[in-house]
């Protein structure tokens, strides 16, 4: 799939994601109480959007690097940038034998890049090349600001579900009436609508991961050298997980840092890693 099918892919996700919540907003049944929901969970999504980046530095215990102690690091994200034509970020490095890497910021100009020490000591530099430019690539393409646009319209749809849940407890939904459609209209809302959004979500997620591994190869021209990182990082993770941090914070890694599996992996961020090194090493070839 090409850079133009991804971001078309994208905005179709985003715009499914909208009708889901109009579709909420007509079950509620007025647009009061959707308006409250709204301004509530974008307000969250706003703060998280300036600040997320200082709480997950924070939460993963990541220093500032200082480019006297990580010369080769800087280097490479230097180059990169470069090439990508974006300005410097901020480099990180996470106290982790677990090889694995993040980028995060609201815009390429307040951009930071974030590398535990595990992945430094377990990828060649062709390989962490390949990382930095993937990550790079997040920065170039504002998946931040587009994952807090979905994160929004989510949580929109998530909030009202729950208010209607604690209606349906003490009697609030529905009026009086049981009929089959009051019964249906609030499985829609109560159940399937926030799966739905979170489907949406994920799938927004991973087509934001393969735009990301192919601009990042783009731009280094050496695809084959990503996807050996994806495949050492595969190996790596399965057999040292990221020992602290949370799940919710996965999407941001270049890799699933907790080695989601079985059922669990259908509710991952990130596509499988197979596909995408199979994607790159067709670019490659």
């Amino acid at each position: 799939m090409s850079a133009t099918s991804n971001q078309v892919k994208t905005f179709v996700l985003l715009l499914a994601l909208t009708v889901v919540l109009l579709f909420v907003g007509q079950l509620v049944g007025g647009a009061q109480g959707l308006t409250i929901a709204f301004i509530i969970v974008l307000v969250m999504n706003g703060v998280s959007y300036f600040f997320s980046h200082k709480i997950v530095l924070m939460m993963y215990k990541a220093k500032e690097a200082k480019e006297n102690e990580y010369p080769d690091l800087f280097k490479t994200v230097r180059e990169v940038t470069r090439l990508a034509k974006i300005p410097m970020p901020k480099v990180y490095v996470i106290p982790s034998d677990s090889p694995n890497a993040f980028a995060t910021g609201r815009n390429p100009k307040h951009a930071v890049v974030a590398c535990t020490k595990g992945i430094m000591q377990l990828l060649s530099k062709d390989e962490l090349k390949g990382v930095i430019a993937h990550e790079v690539a997040h920065i170039k393409n504002r998946d931040i600001l587009i994952q807090t646009v979905a994160a929004t319209i989510a949580g929109v749809i998530s909030y009202t579900a729950m208010m209607a849940r604690w209606a349906a407890i003490f009697g609030g939904f529905g009026g009086r009436d049981d009929d089959s459609g009051g019964i249906i209209g609030f499985l829609a809302l109560a159940i399937v609508a926030p799966l739905v959004a979170i489907i949406i979500q994920l799938a927004i997620s991973r087509s934001r991961e393969y735009l990301a591994d192919e601009i990042g190869a783009k731009t280094i021209h050496n695809p084959l050298a990503l996807a050996s990182a994806l495949e050492k990082l595969e190996n790596g993770i399965s057999k040292n997980p990221l020992k602290f941090g949370s799940p919710t914070t996965s999407s941001l890694f270049i890799a699933n840092p907790f080695n989601a599996k079985g059922l669990m992996s259908l509710f991952s961020t990130h596509p499988p890693m197979k596909e995408r090194i199979k994607r790159l090493r067709k670019m490659g070839h």
